[in-house]
């Protein structure tokens, strides 16, 4: 999300037009400099702290392994007997939809942790002062704010501990998703989807008899692992891999290889 400059920093409005600008080039203001991201517990204190554009700090060992996660990702879609059974088409556009969540729903249950740091040559300077100016390929940078996102999906996930089973049909039931536009058989897809589900409250009824929540709290998670951004993911861990290879048919030679 972009800021006017003028409302960058509400915190701010009051004080010497030139204020801001200071502490960005003086570093007095803790969260805008040098520091390696981690985005689950750094602090800032300006919203305009949001769009600094972010980097792996590890981009070969992070990749390797999300290069890793995204495998096993297709291999479980791959393996389930009643996702073969759909024609190819809906196949491909139910993995388009949902390989994000899915992806982070595996990084979650592989307990990967990753860091970013600031991308080289950034200034942030520069975007708050070109804003919507951006070029395109900037604006797809992933930003301090979209990690954090990332991040805190992460944690909820963590926080709940889920089990092999309960990863397994809460991806049936985000596989599954009958609103996905074009299906030609999305009666069927939403038959799979209410298995799915039912089959989640029912593993979590026997691991957790006595948690009345938490059935409402696996949806919710599932709920904010819906809103991590293609892009985000794309081109934090598999930019560097693929270059300009186009994900979306990647996936596809990924799903349907023999």
């Amino acid at each position: 999300m972009m800021f006017p400059l003028e409302e960058t920093c509400s915190g701010h409005r009051d004080q010497h037009p030139h204020t801001i600008l200071y502490n960005i080039l003086s570093g007095r203001e803790s969260g805008y400099l040098n520091n390696k991201l981690n985005p689950s517990t750094a602090a800032y204190s300006c919203p305009c702290e949001h769009r600094r554009t972010v980097c792996l700090k590890d981009p070969k060992a992070t990749c390797q392994v999300a290069s890793s996660v995204l495998v096993k990702t297709i291999r479980f879609v791959r393996s389930l007997p009643s996702f073969s059974q759909l024609p190819s088409g809906d196949q491909s556009s139910l993995l388009r939809h949902c390989w994000v969540p899915l992806f982070v729903l595996g990084l979650a249950q592989d307990k990967i942790v990753f860091e970013v740091t600031d991308v080289p040559n950034s200034s942030i300077l520069r975007q708050i002062l070109l804003g919507p100016g951006l070029t395109a390929k900037e604006a797809d940078q992933p930003t301090f704010a979209g990690v954090h996102k990332l991040q805190a999906c992460l944690h909820q996930l963590w926080n709940l501990d889920l089990s092999p089973k309960e990863y397994a049909y809460l991806k049936g039931a985000l596989l599954f998703n009958p609103a996905v536009q074009g299906l030609s058989a999305s009666l069927f897809v939403d038959s799979l989807q209410q298995e799915a589900q039912t089959a989640l409250q029912e593993v979590i009824y026997l691991l957790h008899p006595e948690d009345t929540a938490r059935f409402s709290l696996v949806l919710r998670a599932a709920s904010t692992v819906q809103t991590v951004g293609h892009s985000l993911v794309t081109e934090l861990f598999f930019k560097p891999v693929i270059g300009n290879t186009n994900m979306l048919h990647l996936l596809t030679e990924m799903l349907f290889m023999h």
